[in-house]
């Protein structure tokens, strides 16, 4: 069971020094004086490994201060060799029993190079004594798994060739008129499997102070009283909890990581701040990110590791995955030979040794913040720069940090107190540690941010030309040594995976609307005029963007066309720094620890760790959800320290009902895997201990190996079918939606076999690529720039031509036609907005012998008919006029704007294939793209008029997938104003359930997609309910219920107690607050939930199976199961009301139902029937009233609003799926309005509000449409 136990502080302790005798017989036998004695080399003297009490020590029962010595001793002297079991020395070298068991030392750790460590500068014995030293280690194992070491220096007097007590000799020095001939210095070593930096030198501090008073023969076992407490101090859970205990004089902080995948930061991480300036800084960082051999200097042994530390936490979460030993002793400075990356560190004192014999080091002196190439060098290696606005946005807020403490306290009392001393400047640290790491991450991601725009995430390509083509020139330099890097390479995989990760959690939430508006149209990048106008005029320009908070008037949006960018000229705002809210954080003190350690004295502590724990958990307000399960996760580790492991599973159970996040998965398999066989049978008793066990083997049996593989793009060498094509297609970022794809295969491949030869695809990659480069370099003057939109672009030029407007080139945007005239002042001259026009012609016209092609457009709102002499250009843009000309009349049809952003990635693929294949069939070829022009000649869809009346928008959330998905279920939240969240926050949000689990979530005043996707398990969603403002409740076919955090987004806690397919939840209100929940399941079972604690309040189990839906009037819970309606009391669960299914179909059965209270009604639908029935709850006995459907094939939801029915539906039409909405008045019984807005069946309806209806279709389609409610 030990192997399971989690690391306490220590990991071992560690006497470092020279032998007494050794000593002795140096000083004694020649005579010598300090000075003249040479470096000596220190051994381990003493190790102390935990565990330091046994059960076995029970049995001593004697309490005087001899109990140490009588149990087993776990110390050993250490000789050339690694220690064996062997007599121990004391300090003076008297003969001890030898130990009767075998000392383990943790195999990572190495106890012959740590001597040189832990006197890195060498060991020396001096005439006076000196001041107590302190300095850090880090240990790296193959693995690349991390141990810390923390190392204090203190000096003990030699008389007589004895050492005495640190106080006496002076005192002694007085009655004798002897002086102490020498000083020895020793070291403590503790090494932890955590970088508690601060703590463990507020430990150390506290030991040199007690151990003064006592002479050598004490000092051990006061060394390993204090390793046995620092190893019984338990790490802390991440989140807001941090652990504080005695340690004499002082109070100790063990801080917690902010969140799973966050570093511990217990350090002062604005050190570098004061050692370099801030471009030195940034060198520095490009420095790791490119991956040099870099040498750190100084002449403090304790800075070299925390300023190599703090950088390291500067690039978070990318990680550093070289060599890194930030101290090297005298003896160890061949390191620095080695031919790969490193990071190292060296006293000053050797600088010109290292400089002269090592070339292409990078070396950086702390002491006076110069940073240097190594001589041996033939011509300095160049350092590139930070991306320039980054690095601009990165000194700007350094240079509005409060470095300086003393500053601080200018204004305030003095303290009187050493623990308010203590506290005051730990509260200033760790805000000011707060701000350097938002800093330093908004630093990281203003560097790779546009990464994810060169992401393929099906096939895991990363697009590392294009990326770099795309940044300014002078960040190039920086991009192509970064984009080689290990490192670099590890942080993709983590893109290409979606962790959420803090890069990935700063990127969303400083996201621009803009880049919210890209997520839902995948098309080419081109220039806004936005963007044009502040490149050419005010680089300082920023896109200010408009806050909603209330719901839109849908008809009052204008959503950008055609929202793309060129990511090269973002401007990255510098004088805003992005500020998180600040998290308050709880401390919880540690009981102390009595000695002398004995059994009694450790069963003690866990005994009132756990009380306190209890208590600390029973006084918790139950919303306080984060807090308690740092109780529950502390609780269960302590139960675990004293082996009773139903309640360490109990609460590590709690895990999921407070915060899922730091549930400890691979701690719970350990402890089931070494349970013994009558404890595993008692947990088996346990329903909710055995769903756990279950899981957490489950998982262990499913963890299936993360393809972490990441492809650099390459253009294809062989010969392709289709479907290699299709990936290759999207791999390259042109198109993602296989549709088009495999309309692209049909042109490309146009008189000739269905494949394609790799150079037929070179010639299509290279046009389109060259096509988009040159549209970034078009440059309009301000006065065409006026008459566009701001997020319009141009998407193609014709050449110069002539027309019956004048000489100049058509110009093509998403929302019209120009001409860009030419001669001593470019203007502009509107040719038709797409939406204007009646009729596009080509035509010829006579030109002396000639007969010139030539292009006819026809406007509403102009008599005069364009005509422009496109000659040889003349086919390709009728083509593309014309697919514009559909897609934009679809789009307005259709209410969906993403018709007009499909015409337009067609009209280019048009293009690039003509550019292309430059044969006789080019335009036969480029034809095959024309998709809305031939559906509007061959199936002409006109939109009914009650449709187009009711319909306001459409939205895709599977926008960017390779093919639609169907939405199983959608739910509106409204917004709220929150004083501590930011304003995006606040925004209403409307949530789309997609297959296997993923939900995405939409900014509901914008409809921009706000988080694109996060996962909820693999299975499918059955429901989702806002149970209160800050909560969104999700059921799933694998019998959880996900609780969403709606300020963070994430999903922290889960409800399990449901054995089979969660089918419904909803809310009880009283009084406006929400009061309970009640969930049901598959099999019948109905939990009623308190939302607070998220406790169990009743279980009820129906006596049907298949409930499939649940509803909720005045205490009544209305339950439908395939063959029945139920109504049942929300107390007792008593029966009260039954609708019996009532049709002749025994295969029929009961799909869904709503409640008409007011009306004293019960609405209906049967599987496989497009009939809707109405029963009169108070006489349940007479025969339904039935409303027909027609043109229905089977009624599939339903949803009421104010006095109106909304109804899904599935049919078919010309052999094809579709799903209509039926409005029906709930007082006439009669349809109002059939509504045909999807091309699949109705899956998902949801109200917002009462103003909008909004509807999701299944996977044919996968569209959310949005209805006015009348």
């Amino acid at each position: 069971m030990e192997d399971v136990l989690p690391s306490g502080l220590l990991e071992v302790c560690l006497l470092v020094g020279v032998p007494r005798e050794r000593a002795r017989a140096l000083l004694q036998g020649t005579e010598r004086k300090p000075q003249s004695l040479p470096t000596l080399d220190p051994e381990v003297l003493s190790v102390f490994v935990p565990p330091f009490i046994s059960r076995d020590d029970i049995q001593v029962t004697n309490t005087s201060g001899n109990n140490l010595n009588k149990s087993k001793r776990r110390s050993f002297r250490k000789k050339k060799e690694r220690p064996k079991t062997e007599n121990v020395n004391s300090l003076n070298g008297e003969q001890k029993a030898p130990d009767t068991e075998d000392i383990t030392v943790p195999k990572d750790i190495d106890l012959i190079g740590l001597p040189q460590l832990c006197f890195p500068g060498g060991l020396c014995i001096t005439s006076e004594s000196k001041e107590d030293h302190i300095h850090f280690l880090v240990f790296t194992d193959v693995c690349g798994n991390r141990t810390y070491g923390v190392v204090a220096q203190y000096y003990q007097p030699m008389q007589d060739g004895c050492i005495s007590s640190n106080g006496q000799p002076h005192w002694e020095s007085a009655q004798t008129g002897k002086m102490p001939v020498c000083f020895v210095p020793f070291a403590i070593c503790v090494i932890s499997r955590y970088p508690y930096f601060n703590a463990l030198k507020d430990c150390l501090s506290c030991l040199l102070v007690q151990l003064r008073p006592f002479k050598d023969l004490d000092i051990e076992e006061h060394i390993k009283e204090f390793a046995a407490k620092l190893f019984l101090i338990p790490s802390p859970p991440p989140g807001p909890l941090h652990l504080v205990f005695n340690m004499k004089p002082l109070q100790i902080i063990i801080p917690s990581r902010e969140d799973p995948d966050s570093p511990i930061i217990d350090l002062d991480l604005h050190l570098p701040l004061l050692c370099f300036k801030p471009e030195q800084v940034l060198q520095i960082m490009t420095c790791i990110l490119t991956e040099r051999r870099i040498v750190f200097f100084s002449s403090d042994w304790a800075l070299l590791t925390l300023i190599a530390e703090c950088f390291m936490l500067y690039l978070h979460p990318l990680q550093w995955q070289h060599t890194f030993v930030p101290i090297l002793s005298r003896q160890m400075l061949d390191f620095v030979m080695a031919p790969t990356s490193f990071l190292m560190g060296c006293h000053i004192d050797h600088f010109e040794e290292v400089s002269t014999e090592t070339e292409d080091l990078i070396l950086i002196n702390i002491d006076n913040g110069d940073i240097t190439h190594s001589k041996m060098a033939e011509e300095e290696p160049e350092i590139p720069d930070v991306p320039a606005q980054a690095a601009e946005a990165f000194i700007k807020r350094v240079e509005s940090l409060q470095l300086h403490y003393d500053l601080e306290l200018c204004h305030l009392r003095a303290s009187t107190d050493l623990s308010e001393l203590q506290m005051r400047r730990r509260a200033w640290q760790q805000k000011l540690n707060t701000e350097v790491q938002q800093m330093t991450l908004q630093l990281i991601v203003n560097i790779f941010r546009e990464v994810k725009d060169h992401l393929n995430y099906e096939h895991r390509v990363f697009n590392s030309e294009e990326f770099l083509k795309t940044r300014a020139i002078g960040d190039q330099p920086f991009y192509k040594k970064v984009l080689e890097t290990y490192m670099f390479h590890s942080f993709l995989k983590a893109r290409l995976n979606r962790k959420m990760d803090a890069f990935a959690r700063l990127e969303l939430s400083t996201q621009s609307e803009e880049d919210r508006l890209s997520l839902m149209f995948h098309t080419p990048r081109r220039l806004t005029m936005e963007k044009m106008a502040s490149k050419r005029f005010n680089p300082q320009y920023m896109i200010s963007r408009r806050m909603v908070i209330s719901m839109p008037n849908l008809q009052d949006i204008k959503l950008p066309e055609g929202p793309t960018r060129n990511s090269s000229l973002r401007r990255i705002e510098t004088g805003v720094a992005v500020k998180m809210p600040s998290k308050s954080v709880s401390t919880f003190k540690i009981p102390e620890i009595h000695f002398p350690l004995m059994f009694q004295c450790v069963h003690s502590y866990y005994t009132d760790f756990f009380n306190h724990l209890s208590k600390a958990i029973n006084t918790l307000p139950p919303d306080n959800s984060a807090l308690l399960a740092r109780y529950f996760y502390l609780r269960g580790l302590i139960s675990l320290m004293q082996g009773k492991l139903l309640n360490a599973l109990s609460d590590f159970q709690n895990l999921d009902k407070t915060d899922l996040r730091i549930f400890p998965t691979d701690l719970v398999r350990k402890i089931v895997e070494t349970m013994p066989p009558s404890e595993r049978s008692q947990a088996d008793r346990k329903p909710e201990l055995k769903k756990l066990i279950s899981r957490v083997m489950e998982k262990q049996r499913e963890v299936m190996k993360i393809d972490d593989h990441v492809k650099n793009f390459e253009l294809p060498k062989t010969h392709m079918q289709l479907g290699d094509f299709v990936k290759r297609i999207q791999e390259s970022g042109i198109v993602k939606d296989i549709d088009t794809i495999h309309r692209l295969f049909d042109a490309l491949t146009v008189g000739h076999q269905k494949q394609i030869d790799p150079e037929t695809f070179r010639d299509f990659y290279n046009y389109w690529k060259e096509t988009e480069a040159e549209a970034q370099e078009v440059n309009l003057p301000p006065t065409v720039i006026e008459h566009l939109d701001k997020n319009e672009c141009v998407y193609k030029l014709s050449c110069s031509v002539k027309t019956n407007y004048g000489v100049g080139k058509i110009a093509l945007t998403q929302k019209r036609l120009f001409l860009l005239t030419e001669g001593g002042r470019p203007g502009y001259v509107q040719i038709a907005a797409f939406r204007d026009i009646e009729d596009v012609k080509r035509t010829t016209v006579a030109f002396l012998l000639l007969r010139i092609p030539t292009l006819r457009i026809k406007t509403l709102s102009k008599k005069e008919v364009f005509e422009a002499n496109l000659k040889t250009e003349c086919d390709l843009w009728h083509l593309i006029v014309k697919e514009m000309w559909a897609g934009k009349k679809m789009a307005d049809d259709h209410k969906d704007p993403q018709y007009i952003q499909q015409a337009l990635t067609n009209v280019l693929l048009m293009d690039a294939v003509v550019g292309a294949l430059q044969s006789s069939k080019t335009i036969y070829a480029a034809s095959k793209l024309s998709y809305f022009d031939r559906m509007k000649n061959e199936v002409p869809m006109m939109v009914p008029k009650t449709t187009s009346e009711t319909l306001k928008h459409k939205i895709n959330p599977s926008a960017g997938e390779t093919f639609p998905q169907a939405i199983d279920v959608l739910l509106y939240t409204p917004g709220h104003l929150d004083p501590s969240e930011r304003p995006g926050n606040a925004h209403p949000k409307l949530w789309c359930a997609l297959n296997e689990g993923k939900v995405v979530v939409f900014d509901a005043s914008t409809w921009s997609i706000q988080q694109h996707c996060f996962k909820m398990g693999r299975s499918k969603l059955t429901c989702m309910i806002m149970v209160e403002q800050s909560q969104v409740w999700i059921g799933s076919q694998d019998s959880i219920i996900y609780i969403i955090n709606t300020h963070s987004m994430s999903c922290n806690k889960q409800l399990n107690d449901h054995r089979s397919d969660v089918t419904d939840i909803i809310v009880e209100n009283k009084n406006g607050i929400p009061s309970e929940a009640y969930s049901s399941s598959l099999d019948g079972t109905v939990i009623a939930w308190n939302i607070s604690t998220l406790k169990v309040n009743r279980v009820f189990q129906l006596p049907c199976q298949n409930l499939t839906s649940i509803k909720l009037h005045n205490d009544q819970l209305w339950c439908c199961t395939g063959s029945c309606i139920l109504v049942v009391s929300t107390y007792e669960f008593q029966l009260q009301m039954k609708i019996e299914h009532h049709l002749k179909d025994v295969c029929s059965y009961f799909l869904c139902f709503q409640v008409f209270p007011e009306r004293d009604e019960v609405w209906a639908s049967y599987s496989g029937s497009s009939d809707l029935y109405i029963w009169n709850t108070k006489d349940l006995t007479s025969t339904p009233q039935k409303i027909h459907l027609q043109d229905c094939s089977e009624i599939t939801c339903m949803i009421r609003v104010k006095n109106q029915m909304w109804v899904g539906s599935s049919g078919r039409s010309q052999g094809k799926s579709k799903g209509k909405i039926y409005v029906i008045s709930a007082e006439k019984k009669s349809v109002e309005k059939e509504l045909v807005g999807h091309a699949d069946t109705v899956k998902a309806l949801c109200s917002a509000e009462d103003r909008y209806v909004l509807s999701g279709s299944g996977k044919e389609e996968g569209k959310i449409a949005i209805w006015k409610a009348e």
